[in-house]
Parts: structure tokens; C-alpha cells; sequence
């Protein structure tokens, strides 16, 4: 299979963060030539007036917990979590999640991401659709103290080695380790989780210092906090991805850094639960932390649209801070793109011989013209609306906004089976 892209404006995200408008050849699944004039056919051919950059990499969501989208809105995390999701997902079963996560995929792929983190229940399920739909994936295997509805506490230690065993050497999925949080795992557990991921060698994905509550009480019930608590267990390594770290000190900042973990910043889901903390990205960066971005899960954020995270990213520390030069717009798009990953182990460079994971955006939008700064015009204008192809591993599974690999219609509609199933509410459709 090949595409060719015709005449786009490439936002190469290379070393020089160079920009050119230039064809882009794309050939078994690698990109085979990015010059002016590609003079190849291919199997499918993109032409108009558009931008063509490395597709985005979200670090930390809950796909299934789109059939969650907007259940139980406008209320503090611990409270959100203890009344309204924790409830509704001892409910879960394995067709919810594959129906959670195909929408949430598909919402993905329509907003320019071509790569996620996921954390959840019924992994094996979800890193199932990840393939069947053409999604690369690092699907995390949710370890958490107490009975789910998928299985006992007892028996997510050894289901997880064996969800690793399942899919290691798979081309597009990455098994990952996910224990949920300090406060939801003894020490015991986060060791056994951290000895886990080190014996596979694989990314270990969890929850820090999200809520001020969270730091009280794991230091309340540990004498240490929470990042300490990751450190002691032997769970932070260069293979950690912290999600949140909106209440982390000035020296576990330089932990972090030290230990070459990754720190997943996701603003839109931590405004809307008004968890109060700022993730201290200035900081984090001069300290050379790798930061990443995530929408979290579409519960609590309400959308999976990475392109929006972007822009309040930027906004949240400019604000916060009282500097319009803090986060400027190139930094959040290395932290959506190539930091991302780099941290990964993949590429993000649209360059010959990267892999085919890109983006394609439509200029011809009202809100994106005129053009002075594509950089700037990706992160404060874009939405994912504006998107019209995206190509993963080389195939396009959204091509000019229709999808080739899936039937969307039938995705929509049996999520909405699905979270009616779920969620005991009113009807509207």
C-alpha cells in the first residue's frame, strides 16, 4: 500500500523543526521521500490545500470511559470517582469496554492522534480493538487494590504477566504495566507491579500527585508522598509515565529529571475537576523532564482531542504564570509529538525512513486562515475538526474524513447501546 500526499505544507518536526511545503511519499508503512515533486503514483492520493505533520501521541486516557461522557459532571475528583465512576464500572463488562474503546478510537483517529497510552479494566479487550482498528497503543494493565468487575485483587498480579506475555512482541501494541495510584496500592503491590514491568521490560504507567487530597493521604497513611512512595517500591524508573503531577515539590522535580521518567500533563481534565495543582512545566522542562501530554479519559475531560489539550497547555501556564512567553507554542507541540515519542521509543519526525504515523490538516477552514505561523496555527487555531486524514503504520485510517478500515456509523451507535446499558439515565437518542 502507498500514499502519496500532494503539494502539503510539512511541519517536519525534525532536528531543525524545519517547514517546507513538499510531496510526501509514504510506502510500507515507512515514509520513502518527503522532496517537491514525487514523481510516483500510489494507491491513494491527497491533494488540496493542506498541513501534514507527525501524528499526535496522547500519554494518559481511559478509552472506555468515553460511554462515560458526561455522567456525573461538575463535581471534585475524590467525590467523582467514590459516587459516580467507581459504581458505574463494577458494571463493566468486556463488550462495554470494546464498545467504549472502538468510539474512543475513532475519536482519536478523527482528531490527528495516531498514538495513545491507555490505562483501564479489561486491557486485553482494549488492546484488541487498539489492533483491529489500527491504532498504535501502549494499553496499560490496571492493578489496583480491591475487586473489579473484571476480576479479584489477587488475581491482577499474575493476569497481567500473562496480558505481557500476549502481546509483547506485537508490531503495534506495547503491553504496559498499570498500577492506578499510591493511594489505591500498598506498597506490596506497586513492588510487585514495578518488579513486573522491570523483568518484561516494558513502560509502567500510573496516577501521582494529582489531587492535594491524594498527597495528604498517602503521606497520612505512609509517612511519604506520593512520588516518594514510587521511588521506595522501585516503580519510577526511566519507563514511568506519572500522569498528572499537578501537586509535586521543587526537588521531585528534579526526581523526576534524575530518574528520566515522564510526566503526562493533562490541563483539560485537571481544570474541570478544579484539582487546583499546576503542573509545574517550566520547572519540569529546565530540569530536562521529559513532558508529555494526555487527555485523560472522556469522563472528565469531555473530548479526546489532543489538538484542544495543546492550545490550553499552553494557555493554563501563560495564565498561571503571568508570562504569555511561558509554554510557548512550539514546546507544547514537541510535547505532543516527538517528546512523546522519543519517550516511547517511536519516531515523530515527518522525514524519509520514519515511520507513517501523520496527521493531515485541512487550511482550507475559515478558522485557520489566513496562515502567517503553522506552529502556532497547529496549537492556538486548530481543532480536530480541522483534520482530515490521519495515517498509522502506514494506512489510512482516515482519509479525507471518511474511514476505510471501520464503519463509523456502526461504531457511534452501538456506543450509544452501550453507555445507555451502562448508565441508567434519560434517553435523548
Amino acid at each position: 500500500m502507498s500514499i502519496l500526499i500532494r503539494d502539503a505544507l510539512v511541519l517536519t518536526q525534525d532536528a531543525e523543526r524545519s517547514i517546507a511545503r513538499k510531496d510526501v511519499f509514504i510506502e510500507d508503512g515507512r515514509i520513502a521521500e518527503v522532496s517537491p515533486r514525487v514523481p510516483v503514483e500510489a494507491s491513494y492520493v491527497i491533494t488540496g490545500r493542506n498541513l501534514v505533520m507527525p501524528g499526535l501521541v496522547n500519554t494518559h486516557t481511559h478509552l472506555p470511559m468515553t460511554l462515560m461522557r458526561g455522567y456525573g459532571d461538575d463535581l471534585p475528583l475524590e467525590q467523582w470517582l467514590t459516587q459516580k465512576i467507581w459504581p458505574v464500572e463494577q458494571r463493566l463488562t468486556a463488550d462495554l469496554v470494546a464498545a467504549g474503546t472502538r468510539l474512543a478510537l475513532l475519536e482519536m483517529v478523527a482528531s490527528g492522534t495516531t498514538c495513545v497510552a491507555d490505562m483501564y479494566f479489561f486491557e486485553d479487550t482494549t488492546a484488541r480493538i487498539c489492533r483491529e482498528m489500527g491504532m498504535r497503543a501502549f494499553p496499560g494493565f490496571s492493578i489496583i487494590d480491591f475487586d473489579t468487575a473484571e476480576m479479584a485483587a489477587e488475581e491482577m498480579i499474575p493476569a497481567c504477566e500473562a496480558f505481557l506475555r500476549q502481546w509483547r512482541r506485537d508490531d503495534l501494541i506495547s503491553p504496559v504495566v498499570a498500577p492506578h495510584s499510591t493511594y489505591s496500592c500498598s506498597p506490596e503491590t506497586l513492588s510487585a507491579a514495578a518488579e513486573l514491568a522491570r523483568r518484561y521490560d516494558v513502560y509502567l504507567h500510573t496516577h501521582c500527585s494529582e489531587t492535594r487530597q491524594e498527597v495528604y493521604e498517602v503521606v497520612e497513611r505512609y509517612g511519604c508522598r506520593p512520588l516518594e512512595q514510587l521511588e521506595k517500591t522501585g516503580a519510577l524508573s526511566d519507563k514511568t509515565i506519572l500522569a498528572h503531577c499537578g501537586w509535586i515539590t521543587k526537588e521531585e522535580v528534579r526526581t523526576i529529571a534524575r530518574a528520566g521518567a515522564c510526566v503526562s500533563h493533562n490541563p483539560v481534565s485537571n481544570m474541570k475537576l478544579a484539582t487546583g495543582g499546576y503542573t509545574p512545566l517550566p520547572e519540569l522542562l529546565a530540569a530536562g523532564a521529559t513532558v508529555t501530554l494526555g487527555t485523560d479519559g472522556a469522563a472528565s475531560n469531555n473530548t479526546l482531542d489532543l489538538l484542544e489539550s495543546m492550545k490550553y497547555a499552553a494557555l493554563i501556564h501563560k495564565h498561571h504564570r503571568w508570562d504569555a512567553t511561558v509554554a510557548g507554542a512550539q514546546q507544547v507541540l514537541d510535547m505532543a509529538t516527538v517528546s512523546a515519542a522519543r519517550f516511547l521509543g517511536l519516531s515523530a519526525t515527518v522525514t524519509e525512513g520514519a515511520a507513517a504515523d501523520l496527521a493531515v490538516i485541512d487550511l482550507d477552514a475559515p478558522g485557520l486562515v489566513p496562515l502567517h505561523d503553522p506552529v502556532s496555527q497547529v496549537v492556538y487555531a486548530a481543532q480536530g475538526g480541522h483534520v482530515s486524514s490521519t495515517i498509522i503504520n502506514g494506512k489510512p485510517v482516515m482519509l479525507e474524513r471518511a474511514f476505510p478500515l471501520f464503519d463509523a456509523q456502526a461504531v457511534m451507535d452501538h456506543a450509544r447501546q452501550a453507555a445507555h446499558q451502562l448508565v441508567d439515565g434519560r434517553r435523548y437518542f
